[in-house]
């Protein structure tokens, strides 16, 4: 059986970022939703860090930028929609890939992500985690 190879942890990076990590940083409150995407992430063989807190996303994206962020929306304290506008206007920041993964499905609630510079928006209860390490995967590759 001739299956893809694993992409190695420092083989993951973002052609857009420019950096030399290949980090997913996974940003979500529920922990279980998490860590059942960081499970199937890192089973990918990705190096992946997390944050609960849209301060703590952006902290962490700062201080090591990483080849892609999932990015909850409702989260305690700075929403997704304000954790992603200030990437945006970060230069340092600004070229990492963003995909949403929401349980916000309303039009205008992907019209506003994709408007703020996400890569693509995905509703939570749509997609298993095969699908969404398979979006990831296709995001990363340009």
């Amino acid at each position: 059986m001739a299956e893809t190879p694993t992409p190695q942890p420092n083989a993951t990076v973002s052609p857009t970022t420019g950096g030399a990590s290949g980090t997913i940083l996974v940003v979500e409150d529920d922990q279980f939703l998490r860590d059942l995407i960081v499970q199937k992430l890192k089973r990918e063989g990705f190096t992946v860090a997390e944050a609960i807190t849209g301060a703590d996303a952006l902290r962490m994206a700062k201080e090591a930028p990483p080849a892609i962020i999932l990015l909850d929306l409702i989260l305690p304290g700075m929403d997704g929609f304000e954790v992603l506008r200030q990437m945006k206007e970060d230069k340092a920041i600004a070229a990492v890939p963003v995909i949403i993964l929401s349980n916000l499905g309303q039009q205008e609630d992907v019209d506003r992500g994709l408007r703020l510079g996400a890569s693509d928006f995905m509703i939570k209860a749509h997609f298993t985690p095969g699908e969404i390490v398979a979006k990831v995967k296709q995001v990363m590759q340009g």
